[in-house]
């Protein structure tokens, strides 16, 4: 029961993305082909949103739920892990329609294929976790 609102919460995020249209196989087609601004819109909003409440979280100095001071720790500069991470996450998100969040919703609309998509997930994380000391970190 206490993790209910987690699932309530889940829920409601699956359901705006699908009204949205954030999970529209020919929304994202359309904005890989950068046909429409429908997709960037609400990927835009997004960061933003994130922006906001990070710089929040560090102007504030606001505490967690247990007390403890929020600590975000400075990320790494390096560009090549982000061009080539980012390349591969756009690259399976192109080919597979949906990025890791949607492929469960889809799943739940019906798109059962959706579970190929998921199953090669997990595996290429699992690929990570096992070549990840040979990476460039």
């Amino acid at each position: 029961m206490k993790f209910l609102k987690f699932l309530l919460v889940g829920v409601f995020f699956g359901i705006v993305l699908v009204k949205s249209e954030a999970v529209s196989w020919y929304r994202i087609f359309e904005m890989f082909k950068f046909q429409s601004f429908h997709m960037y819109g609400i990927i835009g909003s997004a960061v933003l949103l994130g922006i906001i409440s990070v710089y929040t979280i560090k102007k504030l100095r606001l505490k967690s739920i247990e007390g403890k001071e929020i600590y975000l720790p400075p990320k790494d500069k390096s560009v090549t892990r982000y061009l080539l991470g980012g390349s591969i996450f756009g690259l399976g998100w192109a080919l597979a329609g949906a990025c890791p969040g949607p492929m469960y919703i889809l799943v739940g609309t019906g798109v059962l294929s959706m579970l190929i998509v998921i199953a090669g997930a997990v595996l290429g994380t699992f690929l990570y976790g096992v070549f990840r000391h040979k990476l460039p970190h």
